[in-house]
């Protein structure tokens, strides 16, 4: 247990410094690609969320998607990619294949889909490629470009309010 807080601190060290070192682009043009960055220990509707997602014209092979999970099991099989806090070591560097992919991958939209702080998921947020990040207001205002006052229960919400928005700033 002390471990772990000892884990934590160095992470929020290595994010303050990436939370420095953030470039903010500019939103141009159509969303085509999106990530989806779920914290499923407070969240039980992913699969809703991505259909609301598709309902608004985005192709569900260009939504990708990764899921945290506060009790992540080894051997227990999960329906979307799902990682814990031991796929992040104590540098902040991380451990699996598919995080660093979504990590890597350019995409048009991030919606980091938490509004409890959790130093692994701002990260995750931190360390993405995206072009432009979406997030509860509840986070840290560095993190995200744009933040969403809504409850995290009421995803049709979210998301309508969301395209909303990209349409009116096209």
């Amino acid at each position: 247990m002390f471990l772990n807080y000892i884990k934590e601190f160095f992470v929020k060290k290595s994010l303050k410094n990436n939370l420095r070192n953030v470039k903010n682009e500019v939103f141009t043009s159509n969303i085509q690609t999106i990530g989806l960055l779920i914290d499923e220990s407070n969240f039980q509707h992913s699969k809703e969320l991505i259909k609301e997602l598709t309902l608004q014209g985005i192709a569900p092979e260009n939504i990708k998607v990764v899921a945290y999970r506060d009790k992540f099991k080894q051997k227990e099989t999960y329906s979307l990619p799902t990682f814990g806090k031991k796929q992040i070591n104590w540098n902040a560097a991380i451990k699996e294949d598919f995080l660093n992919e979504f990590t890597d991958t350019e995409l048009d939209l991030l919606i980091s889909y938490y509004d409890i702080e959790k130093v692994i998921l701002m990260m995750i947020t931190s360390k993405s490629k995206a072009k432009f990040k979406v997030g509860f207001s509840s986070i840290d205002k560095s993190l995200n470009r744009w933040m969403m006052n809504t409850a995290i229960e009421d995803y049709k919400l979210f998301v309508t309010e969301l395209f909303k928005y990209l349409k009116s700033i096209k």
